[in-house]
C-alpha cells in the first residue's frame, strides 16, 4: 500500500513546527523540561540566560502547543506539553549523535 502524501496545508503547518525547534534557546528550554517542570526562574538560572528572554520563547512554546503551564498561586510552573514533544528532542538527538 502506498503512503498518500499528506494536504499541502498539513505540510504548511509541520513546516511551521519545525521552524519553533529551529531556535537553540528555544531547544534548550524544552531540553530543560523534558526532566521536570519548573518555573521562568529556576530555567533562567539553568540556562543562564534573562528570565525575560525565557518568558518570550515560552510564549512562542505555548502558542505553538509544546509547552503548557500550570499556575500555583503567582507562580506558573512549565512543563513539555506531550510525550511527542519529548519524542521529537530525542529522536532529533539521536540522529545529530549518530
Amino acid at each position: 500500500m502506498e503512503k498518500q502524501t499528506p494536504e499541502s496545508e498539513v505540510l504548511f503547518e509541520l513546516a511551521d513546527l519545525f521552524k519553533v525547534f529551529g531556535d537553540s534557546t528555544r531547544l534548550r528550554i524544552m531540553y530543560a523540561l523534558s526532566e521536570d517542570e519548573k518555573n521562568v526562574l529556576s530555567i533562567a538560572e539553568e540556562l543562564g540566560m534573562e528570565q525575560s528572554t525565557i518568558s518570550h520563547q515560552l510564549r512562542i512554546l505555548r502558542a505553538n502547543k509544546l509547552v503548557r503551564g500550570r499556575r500555583e498561586g503567582k507562580q506558573i510552573w512549565y512543563s513539555l506539553d506531550d510525550d511527542h514533544v519529548k519524542k521529537i528532542i530525542e529522536m532529533g538527538l539521536d540522529h545529530v549523535l549518530e
